[in-house]
């Protein structure tokens, strides 16, 4: 099987040098490079090494530089029609629920579950049921407060989205988290669908409950095939991209799954990895140059 070898560094900092890409491609006897932005991003079009053997020898080539490596089979279709992502540490930069909790002065406690249910040391739904019934009696406009004061979209999340609905891609917001939430951040960035659970409330006050059926790991996945079905494709026509444990079944599913800046056990179970660089590397590993990029 012939492989190409996506080399993607964080934005603005000119780290995949002319050297390191004409070292790569000697090295590993490739047949052309494609710069996908000078400094940042390049294919290498490699018909005659295994992944393993790539991403090794371009691994003792660029030693601890902070370049993401991502390698896919030649015959892979990869600009998707799909997008589906994960919000909380992926398409913002905070845990909506950690935030709520600070709100409350007990961010330390819930952040804490947080963390070992997004590396699947503990089941997602009790772990969910858990923080939210920490969370009674604090008052429903908080959340407006924490969306204005606390939440930070994750960098190249907007060009990510614009740039694949260009190209008549479907983007959906798929979270473990809450509507109050997705529904607005999904509206920010661009997407077109959103999906998460329900916090409950009563007289201006969350309850302390969610709502049933929680929208966990499964869900996830049955969202992705409701979502291809739906528009006539299937999963493999999809790029999926978290950060926890409960998004691994969308990432195994889709034909294209990426970690980003996930946790541990997540990291080491994803075929592909993005450690370093924002959502705009998204766009790199299904080739898109940076020229196409709708800002």
């Amino acid at each position: 099987m012939s492989f190409f070898a996506t080399l993607i560094a964080p934005q603005s900092s000119a780290l995949i040098t002319q050297e390191i890409a004409l070292r790569c491609s000697a090295a590993l006897n490739c047949e052309k490079i494609d710069w996908l932005k000078d400094g940042e991003a390049l294919d290498l079009f490699c018909p005659n090494a295994e992944g393993s053997q790539i991403r090794q020898t371009i691994l003792d080539i660029i030693g601890q530089a902070p370049i993401d490596i991502v390698i896919q089979p030649m015959d892979s279709h990869r600009a998707k029609k799909i997008l589906i992502a994960d919000m909380d540490s992926t398409m913002i930069r905070q845990e909506c629920i950690d935030e709520l909790a600070a709100e409350a002065g007990l961010k330390e406690q819930v952040s804490g579950i947080t963390a070992r249910a997004m590396n699947g040391e503990i089941e997602f739904d009790a772990a969910l049921k858990e923080r939210v019934a920490l969370l009674k009696d604090l008052s429903v406009s908080v959340i407006d407060t924490v969306i204005a004061t606390r939440i930070e979209l994750m960098p190249g999340g907007v060009e990510l989205v614009r740039t694949m609905r260009k190209n008549g891609a479907y983007c959906a917001l798929v979270s473990g988290g809450f509507t109050e939430f997705t529904s607005r951040i999904a509206q920010m960035i661009g997407f077109q669908e959103n999906r998460a659970n329900t916090l409950l409330h009563a007289n201006g006050k969350l309850t302390g409950k969610v709502g049933e059926p929680i929208l966990g790991k499964q869900a996830k996945v049955d969202a992705l095939n409701d979502i291809a079905n739906r528009l006539g494709l299937t999963p493999n026509d999809a790029i999926a991209v978290g950060d926890g444990a409960n998004d691994l079944g969308m990432l195994n599913l889709a034909g294209t799954g990426v970690a980003l800046h996930a946790k541990p056990a997540v990291a080491a179970a994803a075929d592909i990895r993005i450690d370093h660089s924002d959502l705009t590397a998204l766009l790199y590993i299904q080739g898109y140059h940076s020229n196409e990029f709708d800002r």
